[in-house]
């Protein structure tokens, strides 16, 4: 074999240098030639990682958000509901109908059933 034939294969082989990696020949080193079915397999799952961990954030901060509306949405609602309770007590009633001046009045005798026999 010539000196050239053993210059070329060295070149081929093993050689890895700073110079071949940011000139790009690195790619076509025979390494990575091999490889590259496994080297686009972890570039495609590093992509589907990123973006389900940014999903799940997104998620997470839209559920926050909706505990929190729903907190707030509870709260009025209870809010609501005793002030229902208040205004529909006897006597808050009977001062909202003498207010009126309305002939309404409050029954005197306590109410009775009717019972119907068959």
């Amino acid at each position: 074999m010539s000196s050239k034939d053993n210059t070329k294969n060295e070149h081929k082989g093993s050689n890895i240098t700073w110079g071949s990696i940011l000139g790009g020949d690195i790619l076509a080193h025979d390494f990575f030639r091999r490889q590259i079915n496994l080297l686009c397999l972890i570039v495609v799952l590093t992509i589907v990682y990123i973006d389900n961990r940014y999903s799940s954030q997104r998620e997470m901060i839209e559920i926050d958000k909706l505990k929190k509306e729903l907190t707030d949405i509870k709260y009025d609602a209870l809010t609501i509901s005793s002030e229902l309770t208040e205004k529909s007590r006897q006597s808050k009633i009977e001062t909202y109908i003498s207010e009126k001046s309305n002939p309404l009045k409050t029954s005197a005798q306590p109410p009775f059933l009717i019972k119907e026999d068959y």
